[in-house]
């Protein structure tokens, strides 16, 4: 199984920008592109930029979030700021998070490899906690010797 940590969590909020997936939930390439797409998008309007600058510190979020039956994307910064273009609010509760941690050569390659160890191995192999719904984020924290580092966070409860 992958090296992961259960970590109790103050409940929180990240301010983000989002758009609704419409690839299938079982298509990751589908999915996996959308979200490229998307950040790219995000990044060279400059609505990015916009959030980074009132976020509370430097980590990136990028947030999945079931809202209304929509498979809901964002990008976002935990802030308490606002900004004057959509944005929404996503409250993360107080209590247990998976926390898997890695590095990748992008961004995208760091967030498709940890949803891809969350998803694919350690939830489908816990016997103690299991992931109930809820926003789930990867969670870009900086980088080093050339590459993204952050970690992955998904509120479980005890099975």
């Amino acid at each position: 199984m992958a090296v992961y940590t259960l970590e109790e969590k103050d409940g929180f909020s990240v301010l983000g920008i989002g758009m609704e997936l419409k690839s299938d939930y079982t298509d990751y390439a589908g999915m996996n592109k959308e979200k490229e797409n998307f950040w790219r998008t995000v990044e060279q309007e400059g609505r990015l930029d916009a959030l980074k600058a009132v976020a509370a510190n430097d980590y990136i979020f990028a947030v999945n979030e079931l809202v209304n039956r929509k498979r809901m994307y964002y990008a976002g910064v935990m802030t308490e700021a606002s900004v004057p273009e959509e944005h929404r609010v996503i409250h993360f509760p107080k209590g247990q998070y998976l926390v898997i941690k890695g590095e990748g050569k992008t961004a995208d390659e760091l967030s498709s490899m940890l949803t891809g160890i969350a998803f694919g191995q350690v939830l489908p192999e816990a016997d103690n906690f299991a992931y109930v719904g809820g926003p789930n984020a990867t969670v870009e924290m900086g980088q080093r010797d050339g590459l993204v580092y952050g970690e992955m966070w998904i509120p479980v409860v005890k099975k």
